[in-house]
């Protein structure tokens, strides 16, 4: 009987030695794998990225740093002008990816990458349209002239080719019927980013010829006809800023006195309704039609390209571009982010037109560029 007792006895405490040395032996090796894994993610070589001004606060946000660098694709970006980008890719040595503000930028890229002989990709995880962003008394102002009218949702809709025509026939605030709320001598014009350096001009100048011509513009004899009318629009603005950001920096710091109408990226104006809230006189205008502007990832090699996917594909990455205004895959979310801020936009977005071929908008931005150098 001892001797069984003895024995149960041996069993029970080699198998809790060996149980202890199983979980303990466990233990050691996922203490490995983890530290394996840090040591693989801070040794991540980082991608180097141009980017434009519009993707920078992103990529500084901690939250995006965290889960790239947990992807073991940590980031070194710098910000670029987007229409300079395309001079930037080299045959080796050159940056990994270019997040590019609008498509125009990103097919010069695209060609820029085909002749130095690169497999170049191209996707966009998020979007945003241009809009004009106003005041309500300016708003009203403009569906009493019959070029605007107030939508249900709370926005309005802007006649872009009457708007057009308006400014090139030079009128004034005070000229329109009923200016009463803003009787001042200055022209109506559309404040914009300096067209020689910024992509909103150039979606800009896309819009207004799409409005004078009723369509697209589709060649090159036309590009310089329209691109010779509308100069005007961008030469008589007078300083005009480099990004978009500082246009809207107007609007917010100096008001309608300074900015009655400012072409911005919506995404702009719901980031600020988000973080800060909106007074109640601050109004969007949706151009009728309206281009909606893709922030594009071109990816130079097959590390890169799994970044841009990822970026596309991470609820949490989706989630941080939400609160920064983009449009993502998710309508629905983008729709309660704007709820949330308590800002009016068009979730459905059904008038839409493309820019013109990135040939014909370069041939139409040289133009302009060249009118405001005389």
């Amino acid at each position: 009987m001892n001797t069984a007792v003895r024995t149960v006895g041996t069993v029970v405490v080699l198998a809790v030695f060996g149980a202890a040395l199983f979980f303990a032996l466990r233990d050691t090796q996922q203490k490995k794998e983890v530290a394996q894994e840090q040591a693989d993610i801070a040794s991540a070589e980082p991608l180097k990225g141009l980017i434009a001004v519009d993707a920078e606060p992103f990529f500084k946000d901690e939250r995006v740093q965290r889960i790239l660098s947990a992807h073991k694709l940590p980031v070194q970006v710098q910000r670029v002008g987007s229409r300079d980008m395309a001079g930037k890719v080299q045959a080796s040595g050159g940056p990994d990816f270019f997040f590019s503000s609008g498509v125009v930028a990103a097919n010069m890229i695209l060609d820029a990458a085909r002749k130095t002989k690169l497999n170049a990709t191209q996707s966009s995880p998020f979007h945003t349209p241009l809009v004009v962003a106003s005041w309500e008394p300016i708003a009203k102002l403009l569906v009493a002239n019959q070029m605007a009218k107030a939508n249900p949702a709370g926005y309005y809709e802007l006649d872009m080719a009457a708007l057009t025509q308006a400014m090139l026939a030079k009128k004034r605030w005070k000229d329109l019927k009923g200016s009463s709320a803003y009787d001042v001598s200055r022209s109506v014009l559309v404040s914009t980013t300096d067209i020689r350096r910024s992509n909103s001009a150039a979606m800009y100048l896309a819009l207004t010829s799409q409005a004078l011509l009723g369509e697209v513009v589709s060649d090159r004899a036309t590009a310089q006809t329209q691109a010779q009318k509308l100069a005007e629009l961008f030469k008589r603005q007078g300083y005009q800023e480099n990004y978009v950001n500082g246009a809207f920096d107007d609007y917010l710091a100096i008001g309608m006195g300074k900015t009655p109408l400012a072409f911005i990226y919506e995404n702009q104006m719901l980031a600020h309704a988000l973080k800060s809230g909106i007074r109640k006189e601050m109004v969007l205008l949706v151009p009728q039609p309206t281009i909606v502007n893709k922030v594009v990832w071109v990816a130079m090699n097959e590390r890169a390209k799994r970044l841009g996917e990822l970026l596309a594909s991470n609820k949490e990455l989706q989630a941080v571009a939400l609160e920064l205004g983009f449009r993502t895959g998710d309508p629905a979310a983008f729709a309660a982010a704007a709820q949330r801020a308590g800002l009016a936009v068009d979730t459905q977005l059904n008038n839409v037109v493309d820019p013109p071929a990135f040939d014909l908008m370069f041939e139409m931005i040289d133009v302009v560029s060249r009118e405001m150098n005389q």
